[in-house]
């Protein structure tokens, strides 16, 4: 039998602006369970359905949601529904960047977080189906945000830098997120970022300074965890701990998945095994 928690705290209510892909764990079908485990009660809006990510696989459909973006924004206003969190990712049109400005504007609050995860492309180019129109209008989202979590490909793109994959000094990582930090946002996190050959993790920039938080780097890329990274984070700030001891939680529970699904002979393109242990989140924020 289950036991039951004694003085629970309020519930933590997050909507997250998202792709829907119906194979591959990316995503919605990556943040939606990573949220709940954390005991935060989230919502969602697709902003496009795909019968597969897009990495690694071909012909896949996609049916653009721009249309019904405005039909959740407008009934959840009626309804008078309040979040904790606002997060977006994948934006499935130019049109769209404006329409998730809005929801921010509606629904965020003093005390609530905004947080764009402003997903572009990776390995220092675009994703398919991304243009640089789209690409250029991400800073007005980013603009806006208490935090944002770029890769270092999306960083770059933002920033119009030259992308390095190798060599990355504290120097030019810093540089970069004084750069994100300038367009407006609060507090930076540039994922995949590293200093040393065996490490990797993230640079960030909030108001005591820049940092770095780091986790052993797993010889093995796999599709959906940036997506992993982001939504720990994301519950790990709602639990109330703070950005350094965040991003540490995110950096080792994305390590772990990596490693669990390199020793468990996941394919790639199937997405990071994130689900074998999501206990250890719960777990976790009960602590």
């Amino acid at each position: 039998m289950f036991e039951q928690m004694s003085a629970p705290q309020r519930e933590k209510r997050a909507a997250v602006i998202n792709d829907l892909s119906g194979f591959g764990r990316c995503s919605i079908g990556v943040t939606l369970p990573i949220l709940s485990v954390m005991g935060v009660h989230t919502a969602s809006v697709p902003t496009a359905v795909l019968s597969t990510h897009t990495g690694d696989f071909t012909g896949y459909s996609f049916r653009d949601l721009t249309g019904d973006m405005g039909l959740f924004l407008n009934h959840w206003q009626k309804e008078k529904l309040q979040f904790d969190a606002l997060m977006s990712g994948y934006l499935g049109s130019f049109e769209q960047i404006e329409i998730v400005r809005e929801y921010f504007r509606v629904f965020g609050r003093q005390d609530n977080l905004i947080f764009v995860d402003p997903v572009m492309g990776d390995d220092g180019k675009l994703y398919a189906l991304y243009t640089s129109e789209m690409a250029e209008g991400m800073k007005k989202l980013c603009a806006g945000a208490d935090v944002i979590v770029p890769n270092l490909t999306e960083a770059c793109i933002l920033l119009g830098e030259t992308y390095r994959e190798h060599g990355q000094t504290e120097q030019y990582l810093f540089s970069l997120c004084r750069g994100l930090k300038g367009l407006g946002a609060r507090r930076v996190v540039i994922t995949g970022a590293s200093t040393v050959d065996d490490m990797i993790g993230a640079a960030c920039l909030d108001d005591s300074g820049f940092y770095m938080r780091s986790a052993r780097r797993v010889p093995a890329s796999y599709c959906g965890t940036g997506d992993v990274f982001a939504s720990v984070l994301l519950g790990a700030l709602l639990s109330d701990r703070d950005l350094p001891s965040s991003v540490q939680l995110a950096a080792d529970y994305t390590a772990c998945c990596v490693r669990c699904s390199l020793e468990n002979g996941v394919p790639a393109r199937e997405g990071v095994d994130f689900e074998r242990d999501l206990w250890k989140l719960g777990r976790e924020v009960c602590l």
